[in-house]
């Protein structure tokens, strides 16, 4: 593992990462999703993609990059291209999981591979929407200090900073985005998702005009028993590009 040191919109950020055949003269690089890190991704594809050169990061929060700010998933866009222009590195695809869907279709790279990605908002179970309302109500009472009673199972431990970055990406509608990305998109997904759900991944489908959609046997990390079959879809739209 390493860190690159890199200004991004007045903040300052250690990014950790590890490159993987780093001699090859085109570059992948990976976004794992909330919650996760660079190793979740790396444990499905790092024997793959003989042919590239795999950029693994972990984002600004999460793994062994520290951060302190409040950020957006624009935020995450800038800073992950800042990152890659710091490192000399020019990435041909992208592959995004779950938030990194989102922040891989902001950079706009040739290639765009989401697995399972977030960005389509899906309306939530009667007992999120109470739970919301609730929290709203006690939020006017209480202040911040409602936050440690309602805040969801994804902010168990978490800093402030990172619950309210967590607020500001969990229900953006990325619709426009999906609808004006121009290249070419391979979309992968779990049949049994229930993070983000088959229908949004055919949404998205439906929304990028040069897309390709895949789905899989499995959950929202159902990449990581089909690592295989994904390489290899891959490897044959390389020979079409």
């Amino acid at each position: 593992m390493a860190l690159k040191h890199i200004e991004c919109g007045g903040k300052s950020f250690d990014i950790a990462y590890e490159i993987i055949n780093p001699g090859c003269e085109r570059q992948i690089l990976f976004l794992h999703g909330w919650g996760s890190n660079k190793e979740v991704m790396k444990a499905a594809f790092a024997d793959k993609f003989k042919e590239f050169s795999l950029i693994f990061v972990d984002m600004p929060g999460f793994g062994k990059t520290d951060n302190p700010y409040i950020l957006k998933t624009s935020d995450y866009a800038e800073i992950m291209n800042e990152f890659l222009r710091a490192s000399n590195l020019s990435v041909f695809a992208i592959f995004g999981h779950s938030f990194g869907g989102k922040v891989a279709a902001l950079m706009e790279p040739q290639l765009l591979c989401l697995l399972s990605s977030a960005g389509i908002v899906e309306k939530k179970p009667f007992k999120v929407r109470a739970k919301i309302k609730i929290f709203k109500f006690f939020k006017r009472i209480f202040g911040d200090g409602a936050y440690r009673f309602f805040a969801t199972k994804d902010a168990d431990g978490m800093p402030k900073n990172m619950y309210e970055t967590l607020k500001n990406v969990v229900d953006e509608n990325f619709e426009p985005v999906f609808a004006n990305f121009k290249n070419e998109a391979l979309i992968f997904w779990g049949e049994d998702d229930r993070a983000t759900s088959l229908e949004s991944g055919e949404k998205i489908a439906s929304l990028i005009k040069n897309s390709h959609f895949f789905k899989f046997g499995g959950d929202h990390y159902f990449f990581l028993k089909n690592a295989d079959a994904i390489s290899s879809i891959f490897m044959q739209k390389m020979v079409t590009l």
